[in-house]
């Protein structure tokens, strides 16, 4: 029987992410992180999702992050959530957590252990590299996975399937795989609706406009759809 962990937070990224873990494993365990972000509203729709498939799904408390690592944006309220253009060229974004992602796999390989499952799905992306964050890189993962190795009765894998594609090519995945984008959460600054500006949900709306369809979310400001189609 093939068992897989998914770290997932309820964005489109993790979402297409899980859907895949569906299709190609028999039981999924879920692992969702409350690190005191600011978007809390993504840890409400994350645990809301229901499918056959998923054994179990676990909310870890790591709200320490708020103390510990207060420089950013996600962790921080006295801090602005930046805008894409503020990001751009930098070498690392103010939205970026101390070592948050080195956790959240480390958390979730011990489990992986612990429910015997070979595969770590961990839903990096391009323009997560692009956007200055070193712990979304290929070699992030492949060092993690050197290190992993070293383990020498479960060998466990940390999947990043997503590290090379667009956010078109996710949404075009996530189509196929038959996602509900609307029950998904992007956005970083944790209000009733999306932005639409911040780094995050500008990535978002690019790239559904570039797959030519309308995002089904709701967001504050006024998105220009123009020659984009419904889902």
């Amino acid at each position: 029987m093939s068992k897989a962990v998914v770290v997932y937070s309820s964005g489109m990224d993790s979402t297409v992410l899980l859907h895949q873990a569906f299709k190609l494993h028999d039981d999924v365990y879920v692992l969702t992180f409350d690190y005191g972000q600011r978007h809390k509203k993504e840890i409400d729709i994350a645990m809301s999702i229901c499918h056959p498939k998923i054994k179990d799904h676990k909310l870890i408390d790591l709200k320490f992050f708020r103390d510990l690592a207060p420089t950013s944006a996600l962790t921080s309220d006295s801090i602005d959530v930046p805008r894409m253009k503020d990001i751009i060229g930098e070498a690392q974004p103010v939205s970026y957590v101390n070592n948050r992602n080195m956790m959240f796999l480390s958390i979730a390989c011990s489990y992986a252990e612990a429910v015997k499952a070979s595969d770590v799905y961990y839903g990096a992306v391009a323009v997560d590299n692009l956007s200055g964050y070193w712990d979304c890189t290929g070699e992030f993962v492949e060092s993690l996975n050197n290190c992993l190795s070293l383990n020498r009765m479960n060998r466990i894998q940390i999947q990043a399937p997503l590290l090379y594609k667009t956010k078109k090519d996710i949404i075009e995945m996530g189509i196929e795989l038959g996602v509900q984008f609307e029950h998904t959460w992007t956005c970083y600054e944790g209000k009733k609706e999306s932005c639409g500006t911040c780094s995050s949900c500008a990535a978002r709306i690019a790239g559904f406009k570039k797959a030519g369809y309308i995002d089904p979310l709701l967001y504050s400001t006024e998105i220009d759809w123009k020659d984009c189609k419904e889902l």
